[in-house]
């Protein structure tokens, strides 16, 4: 009797245990989100670029909306996977915001950039950024005109153009599995 309760406690204590920890990881990623869109709205009062707390080795760059598919997130600077963790980020190789060229954002298919399971040919996206320049807010709004899957060693489409493009790009397939062996990748080029 005594080893069935043994076990039966260790189950509930690891059962406890997981449980804790998945509710301490939602409640950072939540306080975090919390903390972006309050550095974002900072940026937008003041001009300033601030990190969204102070031993964050990022900041937010833009804001990206999909209206078709209600989506809404702050696009934080260098996609690493530190940064990656709190929101779509803005890949380096890129264009920066406001820049002539490929502005490229990654996202993980699992959280940020899962919405994008559904965009489609020809659907809108709205890039929002501060330029420094001129110290106002700018819009730029592009449209969906491809969406390909490709190998990871595929990288034509992340390349540096010479035309204005705004470049999402994520593992593939969607969800979570375990392994993720192509990317997807959609690229928008601006309304005129």
């Amino acid at each position: 009797m005594k080893p069935m309760r043994f076990f039966v406690a260790i189950t509930l204590l690891a059962g406890l245990s997981l449980s804790c920890r998945a509710a301490y990881l939602h409640a950072k990623a939540e306080l975090a989100s919390v903390l972006i869109h309050r550095a974002w709205e900072a940026r937008m009062l003041t001009g300033e670029s601030r990190p969204p707390w102070p031993w964050a080795d990022t900041h937010p760059v833009a804001r990206l909306q999909i209206p078709r598919l209600s989506y809404d997130e702050i696009v934080l600077e260098d996609a690493n996977p530190r940064t990656l963790a709190f929101g779509p980020a803005r890949l380096l190789s890129g264009a920066a915001p406001g820049e002539p060229g490929n502005l490229v954002v990654a996202g993980h298919r699992t959280s940020w950039f899962k919405p994008l399971e559904a965009i489609a040919l020809g659907d809108t996206l709205q890039l929002q950024w501060f330029d420094g320049r001129s110290q106002r807010l700018r819009e730029r709004v592009y449209v969906v005109r491809a969406i390909d899957i490709v190998f990871p060693d595929d990288v034509r489409l992340l390349t540096p153009t010479s035309s204005d493009a705004l470049t999402l790009i994520t593992c593939y397939p969607f969800g979570h599995a375990a392994h993720s062996p192509r990317r997807y990748i959609v690229r928008a080029t601006p309304v005129v």
